[in-house]
């Protein structure tokens, strides 16, 4: 047990009294870390006289008890067991230069030439790019010492970037300039220049379907136009009201799938699908104020003043006609739906509810809102021909403007909803958290976000916990392991070992990278609506 308290300069020590012999030392030597030693035994020269005494006394004592044991202990020599601490680094902004810089940058932000790049070191680097493997990278200060050497110093470097920054500004006022001399050239000597591919989406799909709406449309609306004409009937003016709306809407829906078409700029990164959405949000409020509106406020009037309807024969002709129209339009529409939700895998409902294809969901939902509208007019004329009461004439152009009214509303929500970034399937969504979760490489996923950017573009985002060791075994089974050992064996000082681990590490963060994008493209490849993907290492 602890039984036996000694006290010695103010230090105090518990030895166990089990018949072992005990030696106490006077002085205690301390060694800071200055390599100065301090002697806590003469710490006070004067010291205290109770302290002393006590010291003395004590000391006594245990020589009188230990007499004959004392000769026999030898003196152990004292280990002191030094931490080896690798001295923490300060990184200041001279660290940053060795940051590695493209050579688009290098020209562009250093005012040098490709031939001033070929006389400095050049780095392979993993490319972040899915066409290229590898690219070549420039140290950064290298890049900074070669501009000091081409332009002589910091301020004729910076006077030469402001001189070429003026340049780019009025090199793009010219360019602007030019181009609204080209066009006027084409506006009065016209545009021979061939078809291009914009132009060819109007043949096909949705363009196509939206060309042929607008050209029916635009015939149904003016002969609509010359039966209000000559029959003054409040339900043939909502139709002719509702053609022109169509044919209206349905040009901002060319428009927007022309607008759609264009390629991403470093202004729109993710390119104009959209375009198309907005187009048919658009197209949305035209109908419920041109149509809807009008029609209301026609078949009002009509209540409060009514008039006698002339001669429905032409009427009922027209009727029919745009009927037969508006019916081969719809049918266009449905042929083109039920392809693209076949080759989606989805309904006929669902395609349409998930506004998949917005250009053709609003040709869709204007014809069948046309056939229903014809058919709504057509009967309520038929009673107005048949009793001579011109209310039924009225309450026929109020039925129109609502059922306008609620195609308006359908197709505002659902481009809202598509505009808003609305998630993807929850179905869909497993199957891509269960392809992450199912490799090797991945200890945990947290944070998945999936967003539908519109015309089956899917944009992913997750947070990847990735496993080090599995990191770690793909790194080393691309080395010559005998090698590796070599090189450890040969780590004999810190200096050794801080060059080791930075190689190695350095190596196994590019195996880190390699990783991620291996497991964006094997997303891509197997969910060809994935275009966009970001994982974020946690």
């Amino acid at each position: 047990g602890w039984q036996v308290l000694t006290k010695s300069g103010g230090l105090s020590y518990i030895l166990p009294c089990n018949r072992l012999p005990v030696q106490l030392m006077s002085q205690v030597r301390v060694y800071t870390s200055n390599g100065q030693k301090k002697d806590l035994g003469s710490e006070d020269t004067n010291g205290s006289a109770r302290g002393e005494t006590l010291h003395k006394a004590e000391t006594g004592r245990q020589d009188t008890t230990n007499a004959g044991q004392k000769q026999s202990l030898p003196k152990q020599p004292i280990q002191v067991k030094v931490k080896a601490v690798l001295k923490k680094r300060e990184y200041g902004p001279k660290y940053t230069q060795n940051n590695f810089i493209t050579g688009v940058r290098a020209i562009n932000e250093f005012c040098l030439k490709s031939s001033d790049l070929d006389q400095l070191r050049k780095i392979k680097r993993r490319s972040p790019h899915d066409d290229t493997e590898t690219f070549t990278v420039y140290l950064r200060s290298d890049v900074e010492a070669k501009s000091l050497e081409v332009w002589g110093s910091p301020e004729a470097l910076a006077r030469e970037r402001k001189r070429r920054k003026e340049a780019e500004i009025k090199y793009r006022e010219n360019l602007f300039r030019n181009q609204r001399l080209l066009w006027e050239y084409k506006e009065f000597f016209g545009n021979t220049k061939p078809r291009s591919s914009t132009a060819a989406m109007f043949f096909k799909g949705p363009g196509k379907v939206v060309m042929v709406a607008i050209c029916i449309n635009g015939l149904n609306f003016f002969f609509k136009l010359l039966a209000w004409v000559y029959t003054g009937s409040a339900s043939m003016f909502s139709e002719a009201i509702h053609s022109l709306a169509d044919t209206c809407n349905q040009a901002l829906l060319a428009l927007g799938i022309s607008q759609s078409a264009r390629t991403p700029d470093p202004s729109h990164p993710y390119g104009f699908t959209n375009m198309r959405y907005i187009a048919s949000l658009i197209s949305g409020v035209g109908i419920f104020m041109m149509g809807a509106g009008l029609s209301w406020y026609h078949g009002i009037m009509g209540l409060l003043h009514p008039h006698p309807v002339e001669s429905l024969l032409w009427a009922y002709c027209i009727l029919a006609g745009s009927l037969v129209s508006e019916g081969a339009t719809l049918l266009v529409a449905i042929n083109e739906i039920r392809r693209s939700a076949r080759a989606k895998g989805l309904s006929f409902y669902q395609y349409v509810v998930q506004s998949r294809d917005p250009s053709t969901n609003v040709v869709l939902l204007e014809d069948a809102a046309a056939v229903l509208s014809v058919a709504v007019a057509a009967t309520c004329m038929g009673l107005t021909s048949l009793t001579g009461n011109p209310y039924y004439d009225s309450v026929g152009s109020l039925g129109v403007g609502t059922l306008l009214g609620t195609v308006s509303a359908f197709l505002i929500y659902t481009n809202t909803e598509a505009l808003l970034g609305r998630s993807i399937e929850p179905e869909q969504l497993q199957r891509l958290t269960e392809l992450l979760e199912s490799d090797p490489v991945v200890r945990a996923i947290h944070d998945v976000k999936a967003t539908d950017m519109g015309m089956s573009k899917v944009r992913f985002k997750a947070e990847v916990d990735f496993d080090g060791r599995v990191v770690t075994r793909s790194y080393l089974e691309k080395q010559d392991i005998e090698q590796l050992l070599q090189e450890i064996q040969q780590v004999k000082t810190l200096e050794e070992l801080e060059a080791f681990m930075l190689k190695h590490g350095e190596n196994i963060i590019d195996t880190l990278g390699a990783e991620v994008d291996r497991l964006e493209k094997d997303l891509k490849q197997r969910n060809p609506d994935v275009r966009h993907v970001d994982l974020e290492i946690l």
